[in-house]
């Protein structure tokens, strides 16, 4: 494969979270839980969105599209990973290397716009509850669900051309478990100062506009909640945030750490972490932070299996 005057590369090589032997079947026991309890717990919160007609609500349809998303979001690198520890490879061909950073842009992008969806919806409900089936029309979700898609494709296929542009020597291994913009920009002997500007001015905006849309929401709802007189209704007004609010922090602190932090404090340990955190553990957790303290969805979870928990 001839890329420029370089020998380019037909495949990445992966070293994942540990290079010792030893260690790699503890990591594929691990993954392999996290995996199965994240994929089972996101397509559990879809289908029990979708058999309840009393959770067919705009706050819940946000909330199936997000669960949709975390199932796709964790299968996209997570099972690579675990068929390269069972057959002892660590190899990712350049193409599917390409196909992993576009998928991760994309659903780590409709993570970041759903989430931002639900603030609003949120803002809406405790703000303005009159006007909520106005302002909250379908047509309204759609359109929202709709752009989101739409820009989400934009930039990861932004980022995806740009890498494919780009010319790779002799170096090809990363010490990541996935194929990701900043350590593949690392190895890459071409001038990439035009794709790490895009990283920083397009994927600024991208993860800032709607981190401050959800700031100003809730900037919203605190004021509206603290004019509440009973001490009984502040409480349930802000008990339907909490677990929003939860997953906000969890997604936006690693993702900013891996993304818009300086490259000079970057470290290949910090970064898989934050990436382990982002990727498997917040899909993972998504389910429970949602269903634990939600009475809606335990029942529309008892109706799915026709169970008393």
């Amino acid at each position: 494969m001839e890329r420029g005057n370089y020998t380019g590369v037909s495949e990445f090589i992966l070293l994942g979270l540990s290079s010792q032997p030893e260690r790699q079947g503890l990591i594929f026991g691990i993954f392999l839980v996290m995996y199965l309890i994240g994929a089972a717990g996101n397509v559990l919160i879809v289908l029990a969105i979708g058999s309840d007609s009393h959770l067919h609500t705009p706050m819940y349809f946000f909330l199936s599209s997000l669960s949709l998303v975390d199932f796709c979001f964790i299968s996209a690198t997570v099972p690579k990973m675990l068929l390269n520890i069972h057959t002892h490879t660590q190899s990712i061909s350049y193409g599917g290397c390409l196909a992993q950073i576009y998928f991760c842009i994309l659903l780590a992008n409709m993570d970041n716009f759903l989430l931002t969806a639900m603030a609003y919806d949120r803002f809406v409900a405790i703000c303005h509850p009159l006007h909520y089936s106005t302002m909250m029309s379908l047509q309204t979700c759609a359109l929202m669900i709709g752009a989101s898609w739409l820009i989400a494709n934009f930039h990861s296929l932004l980022h995806t051309l740009l890498m494919a542009r780009l010319d790779f020597c002799a170096g090809n291994v990363m010490p990541y478990f996935f194929c990701d913009l900043v350590p593949l920009l690392h190895l890459s002997c071409s001038n990439t100062q035009l794709n790490q500007l895009m990283i920083l001015v397009v994927g600024g905006l991208i993860v800032l506009i709607p981190f401050l849309g959800i700031l100003i929401s809730y900037v919203h709802i605190v004021s509206a909640v603290l004019k509440v007189p009973s001490a009984q209704g502040k409480q349930k007004a802000f008990s339907t945030c909490g677990s929003h609010l939860t997953v906000v922090i969890l997604f936006y602190g690693t993702i900013t750490g891996v993304y818009l932090s300086p490259s000079s404090s970057h470290s290949t340990e910090k970064d898989s972490l934050a990436s382990v955190m982002y990727m498997v553990v917040t899909p993972m957790l998504n389910p429970f932070i949602y269903c634990l303290r939600n009475k809606d969805m335990k029942g529309a979870l008892r109706r799915l299996f026709s169970l008393k928990i």
